[in-house]
C-alpha cells in the first residue's frame, strides 16, 4: 500500500540528491555558543559539490530542534544529507503541514524551542566504566570477547547524546575526555512514549515511520534497508518481541559470508555488536529491526537484509512496541 506521504518523500529524496551548490562553502570553526546562537533558517537545504571542513552550527541546531520534534536526523553531525529533508519532511506531516521539505515560516514556528542546544556536561566516573579497548573486525575474535562496548567515553557519550563523534571533538577540541571534565555536548529529544500499533518500512527512501493506532506518526526514523545481494523481505509481518543488547548469532548457512568465517558464532551482546544495542524481531526467520555500531552510516550503506536504525532510534522505538505489532515492506 502506498501512502500519500511516503510518495511525497520519495520525490523530496530524489530533489535533494540531485541539487548541488555551485561552490563548496568554507564553514568556520564551531563551538557551543556558534550553535545557540545559529539561525536555522539560514540552513542552505542543498547538497554541496563536497563536504565542507568544518561542521555547520545552524545545521546542528535544526538536526538537534527536529530530533527533539521526533522526526530523526539519524547522527547529529553539522553537514547536509539527504536525512536532513526527509526528518524536515516527517516533522511537517507530524504537525499536518504541508509536505515539502522547506524550513518555510510555519516549520520554523514550530521547531522554536528556547532550551539550548548545546550544552556542558560533566563526565563522570560510571562514564568511564564497562569499555573495551577494540573491536576487531573479525567475528571470530569478537565471538571471544565478553562484551562488545563503547571503545572510549567520547564514543559512549556520543551516541547518548545522538551527536557523531567527530562533532563532540569538534565542540571540544582540547577535551581528553575524561571522569572530572566538562564538555559541551548537544541536548536532543527525550525518548518518545507513546504505543505504536504500525510500523511502515519505505525501502525507496530508506525511513521507518512508526504510528498510532488513529493512523498519526508518532516518529520517524532515516533506515538503512537491505541491499541488492541481501534484500530485506516483502509485504506484511509482525513484531515477536525485543531483545536488548542481544546475543548476536553469526550462521553463514542462513545469513552472509563474514571474512573467512565459515563456522557458526555467538557474539555477545553490546552497543557495538553487528546488531547494536536493541533488536526487534520479526516473524519473518532472520529478519529484525535493530541497532547499529556505526550510526554515521545510517542511510549510507546497505544491511544484510535487516532494517538498521541508529541505537538511539532502535531503542526508541523498541520502547513503544509489543508483540503484534504490524510491519509492513513498501516501495
Amino acid at each position: 500500500m502506498a501512502y500519500p506521504l511516503m510518495k511525497t518523500l520519495i520525490t523530496l529524496a530524489a530533489l535533494a540528491t540531485a541539487t548541488l551548490l555551485s561552490a563548496p562553502s568554507l564553514a568556520a570553526a564551531i563551538d557551543a555558543e556558534a550553535v545557540n546562537a545559529a539561525q536555522i533558517q539560514s540552513v542552505p537545504l542543498e547538497k554541496p559539490q563536497q563536504k565542507p571542513p568544518e561542521p555547520d552550527a545552524a545545521i546542528v541546531k535544526l538536526q538537534v530542534l527536529l530530533d527533539r520534534g521526533g522526526a530523526s536526523p539519524g547522527v547529529i553531525d553539522g553537514f547536509f544529507c539527504d536525512n536532513l529533508i526527509k526528518a524536515i519532511a516527517g516533522f511537517e506531516a507530524q504537525q499536518k503541514l504541508p509536505v515539502d521539505g522547506k524550513l518555510d515560516p510555519d516549520v520554523l514556528a514550530r521547531l522554536t524551542d528556547a532550551v539550548p542546544a548545546v550544552q556542558a556536561y560533566a563526565i563522570t566516573a560510571d562514564d568511564g566504566q564497562d569499555l573495551v579497548a577494540s573491536i576487531p573486525e573479525d567475528y571470530a575474535k569478537q565471538a571471544e570477547m565478553p562484551q562488545l562496548g563503547y571503545t572510549s567515553i567520547a564514543e559512549k557519550l556520543a551516541e547518548r547524546f545522538h551527536m557523531d563523534v567527530n562533532l563532540l571533538k569538534s565542540l571540544n577540541p582540547t577535551a581528553v575526555f575524561v571522569p572530572g571534565e566538562t564538555i559541551a555536548v548537544t541536548i536532543s529529544g527525550t525518548p518518545k512514549a507513546g504505543v505504536v500499533k504500525r510500523i511502515d518500512v519505505n525501502r525507496k527512501t530508506g525511513q521507518v515511520f512508526a504510528l498510532a493506532d488513529d493512523g498519526a506518526l508518532l516518529s520517524i526514523y532515516p533506515a538503512t534497508i537491505g541491499s541488492e545481494d541481501t534484500p530485506s523481505p516483502t509485504g506484511l509481518h509482525k513484531v515477536k518481541g525485543v531483545s536488548r543488547m542481544p546475543v548476536y548469532t553469526y550462521n553463514p548457512k542462513i545469513n552472509f559470508q563474514q571474512g573467512n568465517n565459515r563456522a557458526k558464532l555467538e557474539l555477545p551482546g553490546g552497543p557495538n555488536g553487528p546488531v547494536g544495542s536493541v533488536w526487534i524481531d520479526l516473524t519473518e526467520p532472520t529478519y529484525g529491526i535493530h541497532g547499529t555500531p556505526e550510526p554515521e552510516l545510517i542511510g549510507k550503506a546497505g544491511s544484510h537484509g535487516c532494517v538498521r536504525l541508529t541505537n538511539w532510534d532502535a531503542e526508541e522505538l523498541a520502547g513503544m512496541v509489543k508483540p503484534g505489532v504490524t510491519v509492513e515492506f513498501v516501495d
